[in-house]
């Protein structure tokens, strides 16, 4: 081969590559790692290499290799120029190396550098001249001397390719997330409202924004609570108050009757009767005692539960005659009083609707007891419903009982008869306590 013949060994750009998970640098062929100053310095082959060159070839130390050029070729002037003796410290002077010649020969640019009008070195932009080889979905990132191909945020560089990052995943949202082509977006649930950071979510306080509630409004934490007032209730819909009809509840508010009003009710008593402290009773009013009634002078004001009634005075019926005001007398010589109760007395009572029965409503006794005499005591009249009955509670004396509820209003007249039977005068006569009941419309 004619002409100068040169052999380039090596002639690389130092780099610095990093391990995963390792700070320690490495560099390429031609360079060593400087531990001291973390640099990486150019070796001299010529030095290292035994016998780097042979023959008549003489060994040129360069940054990062060496040359092997012919002893007999015109003095080697210079190594070649390094274009990124701004980037990469210049290497410590070597040893000398005695009669190293030194050869001239063409200016020359590494990989990633072109020259310029003044004979410099200047990096090639790839990406601008468009000679790089990214992906076309990757952007292409010019350095010196070389270029990186990337992807745009919200993206991830896989075996080559630009796959979109699904940020949801990574729980970058409070509450909802929705991940879109290189980016996410953020939203809450109903009830919240997204934050300046555009991640969180803040409770919204729809009580004092809007207030929801046609009464009351409690917040909760995302949402909120409708209650009502007293006496109201809260419809399906969980916003809107209805009145609440108590006195449909139970029949046990009130004694009489209960009427309901927005928001709660009231009792009312009917006539005759005042509403007591408690709102609920009804106590009657005893017109006899307040004097309000119509009653005549020669009539008697008799109380019952609710009204009253004002009584005729006694009137015998022939042939009985009375002996005071509400006892009549048959006379044993009238002989129109064989056969007829010796003497009548006139009582009255009162009694509530419904009252409770068995109950004792009356008690009947004999007043004289004669020797050898026995008394019997039975309805005589007035009891046709059974609704009564005697019975007797010692030899001189009975009680009435009820045995069935009384509906009033009512007025019942019962003849209680007492029959005094004496074996030993052979004797049998009869008394009668005429006991008329007045039965009140209601059952207080």
């Amino acid at each position: 081969m004619q002409g100068l013949k040169r052999i380039l060994t090596a002639f690389t750009l130092a780099a610095c590559l990093s391990s995963p998970g390792k700070a320690q640098q490495q560099c390429t062929n031609g360079f060593d790692l400087d531990r001291a100053s973390g640099q990486c310095l150019d070796i001299d082959e010529c030095r290292t290499i035994p016998e780097a060159c042979r023959g008549d070839m003489v060994c040129v130390n360069q940054n990062g290799g060496y040359l092997c050029v012919p002893r007999t070729n015109p003095v080697y002037r210079s190594p070649y120029l390094n274009p990124y003796s701004n980037i990469y410290p210049p290497p410590p002077a070597p040893n000398p190396v005695p009669n190293y010649p030194t050869v001239t020969r063409p200016l020359m640019c590494r990989f990633g550098y072109q020259l310029d009008e003044n004979n410099q070195c200047t990096d090639v932009d790839e990406c601008a001249s468009d000679s790089h080889q990214c992906n076309p979905t990757q952007i292409c990132i010019n350095t010196e001397g070389g270029y990186t191909c990337s992807c745009t945020e919200g993206y991830w560089l896989l075996e080559g390719q630009c796959l979109d990052i699904d940020e949801c995943r990574y729980g970058y949202c409070q509450q909802l997330c929705a991940n879109v082509p290189g980016s996410y977006s953020c939203t809450c649930n109903p009830g919240f409202t997204l934050n300046d950071d555009g991640r969180s979510c803040q409770d919204v306080n729809e009580c004092t924004s809007e207030n929801p509630c046609t009464q009351t409004c409690v917040n909760t934490y995302g949402s909120f609570l409708c209650r009502c007032e007293p006496g109201y209730e809260l419809e399906a819909d969980g916003v809107n108050c209805s009145d609440m009809d108590e006195c449909s509840f139970s029949e046990f508010l009130c004694q009489h009757e209960c009427v309901n009003s927005p928001g709660s009710y009231y009792c009312i008593c009917p006539s005759g009767y005042n509403l007591l402290d408690d709102s609920r009773s009804c106590q009657d009013i005893n017109e006899c005692e307040n004097r309000n009634f119509t009653c005549t002078p020669q009539q008697t004001c008799f109380n019952i539960p609710g009204e009253y009634k004002c009584l005729d005075p006694v009137r015998c019926e022939d042939p009985y005659i009375q002996i005071n005001e509400n006892r009549c007398m048959c006379p044993a010589e009238n002989a129109g009083c064989r056969d007829q109760p010796f003497t009548i007395l006139y009582r009255v009572m009162d009694m509530v609707s419904g009252r409770s029965v068995p109950s004792d409503i009356f008690q009947m006794q004999a007043t004289t007891r004669y020797p050898g005499a026995y008394y019997i005591f039975q309805i005589k009249s007035g009891n046709e419903g059974r609704e009564f009955y005697m019975r007797q509670t010692g030899p001189i004396s009975a009680t009435l009982v009820m045995t069935r509820p009384v509906k009033g209003p009512r007025t019942i007249q019962l003849d209680l008869e007492m029959i005094t039977v004496n074996t030993v005068i052979n004797f049998r006569g009869s008394s009668v306590i005429r006991l008329r009941i007045y039965v009140s419309q209601y059952s207080f």
